[in-house]
């Protein structure tokens, strides 16, 4: 799984076509990209490490606390372009990509597990929609988290 994770003061998601939004105040804007090789194991691993990943400025203005420390939320959006591989031509290949019922199931159980095993408040966009996202980047603090590499 791959996450570009960013400090917002505030971020939107809005469908166009079916007039869907949802919106968050001070939290994470989490872009959230699932290959083909990822499980319930990753999923576990990542949510835990954007809820308690410490970004989040303390009194003394060092990043010392998270987005639980701070009371903030969570906005999550399904984005498979992260898995794409643009290191030949000038098209991007998406053979990493997991196939969208996968990418779906566990997109579904990682804002699961945000909301219920790290009780972030999650609001999500919507699963292989055209979506516009509005974000005020906060710092700008921007990271890229990937599950590559974990120990067996």
């Amino acid at each position: 799984m791959i996450a570009v994770v960013q400090r917002v003061s505030s971020a939107t998601v809005c469908v166009e076509e079916t007039g869907y939004r949802a919106a968050i105040g001070r939290g994470l804007l989490i872009l959230l990209g699932v290959e083909k090789d990822d499980g319930v194991r990753e999923a576990d691993w990542l949510a835990g490490k954007c809820a308690r990943l410490r970004i989040f400025c303390d009194e003394a203005g060092l990043m010392n606390r998270s987005v639980l420390d701070v009371g903030g939320e969570a906005l999550v959006v399904s984005q498979f372009t992260l898995a794409g591989d643009c290191r030949k031509g000038n098209r991007p290949s998406f053979d990493r990509a997991a196939p969208p019922e996968k990418a779906e199931a566990l997109y579904e159980y990682f804002v699961n597990r945000l909301r219920a095993v790290e009780d972030v408040k999650t609001q999500t966009g919507v699963f292989r929609a055209m979506m516009e996202i509005e974000l005020v980047n906060d710092g700008p603090v921007t990271l890229i988290l990937s599950t590559a590499g974990l120990p067996c």
